[in-house]
């Protein structure tokens, strides 16, 4: 007996959309699920060398909450690669701007380094608000329990 091993057309052919709503929830917990969702290995038919994980669309991202003194602390550093290139935009400033930002990279620093993951990020769709243009695609609705 060999051990069982998907085609990426099977793999293709099994992909779901699935909708986030992240009002309430805390941005590490929403988001290590999301990423976990995003690679596939909430499926029995997970293998590491495949992206064998489905669309997410998150919705309501100004509605996340970070617990402790986070919302004070922490910030989004970047590097032009010129000297003195470093900027540091604190978190206050990064979710009043962009809060669908500060979701996408909180859930993209949790995928893989590597090229599946770059495959893997690209199909995150996160929206500030409720609404959302992957109506026809209908998202099936999870619940991400705290």
């Amino acid at each position: 007996m060999g051990t069982y091993q998907p085609t990426q057309k099977e793999i293709e052919a099994r992909r779901k959309w699935v909708l986030v709503d992240a009002s309430g929830l805390t941005l590490g917990r929403m988001a290590t699920r999301v990423a976990t969702i995003l690679q596939g290995k909430h499926k029995p038919t997970y293998v590491p060398h495949m992206d064998s994980g489905d669309f997410v669309v998150v919705v309501n991202a100004d509605k996340i909450k970070l617990t402790g003194k986070k919302a004070e602390e922490k910030q989004y550093q970047r590097f032009s690669g010129f000297p003195h290139g470093r900027k540091v935009v604190p978190f206050s400033v990064m979710f009043e701007k962009h809060p669908d930002r500060v979701v996408y990279l909180a859930i993209k620093r949790m995928v893989p380094y590597t090229r599946i993951g770059r495959l893997m990020i690209k199909k995150l769709h996160v929206y500030k608000g409720a609404e959302h243009p992957h109506v026809a695609q209908k998202p099936e609705k999870v619940t991400i329990s705290m």
